[in-house]
């Protein structure tokens, strides 16, 4: 809880993510254009709460008076970051024993983004309400869009209307963990280990092709996430509640067997009243970002 990505970001090999600057909320906006201008962050480029949310208040900046407007409404730390030139997207779990020498990758989660096909008829709106799943994100995308939602596209003519791989957004996750293999599990596992005591947690990475992949080529970390993680293939609907309680229980079950090893090794147990503490941040930061 209450983590900060940039913190994260700077414990991994620079190679492995994209340029990102912090912004911390209260500085005038002449000097966010100072560092954006130091950074060479190019326009459009993402905007995201240091300490997130399931995708709240990312947002992509496609010009100066954006980047204005989110600073204005902001009142918390956000992070402007490259975007990421590959299109596709995974969440693969890593775990490693503090005890071996190799980790392991416990599933992976693929993700369809909220994209549209027009007929060169229906508007896009149209096009969202014929979908369940992206009609739940209605009233957000009009929030952000607004009229634009009146566009016909062309027929076969595709619109990606959210371009994070967040199930909270719309997107669509997909269990393919089947794609697990010696050669994937050895280039993330020596990436992983460039990264000071990470031992349990999700990597979301976007890359070019699985080939390049699998070779540890033409990918980029779109985010780390640690103790706080959800093993996401758990997510894609062919699978049963019982299915995701049980994955569920083995993570968090491999979580407390690297703890015990931790403390072995002499770091010390979170105490209740810093626990508490901790939970306390998280919801003062959930707050601000709800009422983005």
């Amino acid at each position: 809880m209450a983590e900060s990505k940039k913190e994260i970001y700077d414990s991994i090999p620079q190679q492995s993510y994209p340029k990102t600057e912090l912004i911390h909320e209260k500085i005038p906006f002449d000097k966010v254009i100072v560092l954006l201008e130091e950074s060479k962050i190019k326009y459009p480029f993402i905007a995201k709460p240091d300490i997130g949310l399931r995708g709240s208040a990312v947002k992509k900046i496609h010009a100066i008076s954006e980047l204005e407007e989110y600073h204005t409404k902001a009142n918390f730390d956000y992070l402007i970051q490259n975007l990421i030139p590959y299109a596709n997207e995974v969440g693969i779990f890593y775990v490693r024993f503090p005890s071996q020498q190799k980790g392991k990758i416990t599933g992976i989660v693929a993700k369809e983004f909220l994209e549209v096909t027009g007929d060169g008829i229906s508007k896009i709106v149209d096009l969202l309400q014929m979908n369940p799943r992206y009609e739940m994100q209605l009233k957000t995308l009009q929030k952000e869009y607004g009229t634009q939602l009146n566009q016909v596209l062309k027929k076969n003519q595709k619109r990606n209307l959210v371009p994070y791989g967040n199930h909270a957004r719309g997107a669509k996750f997909i269990d393919v963990s089947h794609l697990i293999t010696e050669k994937l599990t050895r280039s993330i596992d020596e990436m992983c280990q460039q990264i000071p005591e990470f031992y349990f947690g999700r990597l979301d990475v976007m890359y070019n092709t699985w080939e390049d992949l699998e070779n540890g080529q033409n990918f980029a970390i779109v985010e780390l996430n640690g103790a706080g993680s959800e093993p996401t293939h758990i997510y894609d609907p062919k699978h049963s509640l019982f299915f995701a309680w049980y994955e569920l229980a083995r993570h968090i079950t491999y979580m407390y067997q690297i703890s015990v090893q931790n403390h072995h090794k002499g770091v010390r147990y979170l105490t209740f009243k810093e626990g508490v503490e901790q939970y306390r941040l998280q919801m003062q930061q959930q707050k601000k970002i709800y009422h983005f």
